[in-house]
């Protein structure tokens, strides 16, 4: 592959028209990959993440979690459940409000109704996207001490220390059955000089 770098202000700009023109005038054809990978396929491939999930635990479940970055992830899961299943995105950047629009545009581009089976949650993004704080480098650092499973500081280790002090603070019903889904991304831990205090670092 060829990476090329761009500036803040291009970025901002990287679904306007005139980017994309410009694209097509520098590679000719090409096939558009967007930001996290959040188009109708990726949707639909995510939503197998839930058949994947019915298929290897065989039992019912009532919510399933993610950390949310576009939000495509969510809206695959969403698209996927059953009566009375929830899905619960965590956000991962500050500001991430436009989530529910973003999440709902996407559900309706599959053709899936948006339906109120769904939320994002945006109050542990901990200062931003990639940003951390010690509370949530100390969660991190007791979950892997009690169960073995690594975290990484941009995406899972915020919607688990999400998803846990929602459970402790009763936000859940009790005996609701939850799917916290582990997306990875551990490699970004090798970016955080902290974590490697904590023995989390990659």
């Amino acid at each position: 592959m060829q990476l090329e770098y761009i500036d803040r202000e291009t970025y901002r700009n990287k679904t306007s028209p005139d980017f994309i023109k410009q694209l097509s005038h520098r590679y000719g054809r090409f096939y558009l990959l967007p930001e996290g990978g959040s188009n109708e396929l990726a949707i639909r491939g995510c939503a197998e993440i839930v058949t994947d999930i019915v298929i290897e635990t065989d039992e019912p479940f009532d919510v399933i979690t993610v950390a949310c970055g576009t939000g495509a992830t969510l809206a695959g899961l969403a698209s996927a459940l059953g009566r009375g299943q929830r899905a619960v995105g965590y956000a991962v950047l500050k500001g991430a409000d436009f989530l529910r629009r973003d999440v709902a545009a996407m559900l309706a581009s599959t053709g899936s109704a948006d339906t109120p089976n769904w939320r994002i949650e945006t109050g542990y993004h901990c200062g931003g996207y990639a940003r951390t704080q010690p509370a949530l480098l100390d969660f991190m650092s007791r979950f892997y001490n009690e169960f073995g499973i690594e975290l990484d500081a941009v995406y899972t280790g915020k919607m688990f220390y999400g998803l846990f002090d929602q459970i402790r603070n009763g936000v859940f019903e009790n005996g609701s059955r939850i799917i916290a889904v582990h997306t990875g991304g551990l490699q970004g831990n090798a970016g955080f000089a902290e974590l490697a205090t904590i023995g989390l670092r990659s």
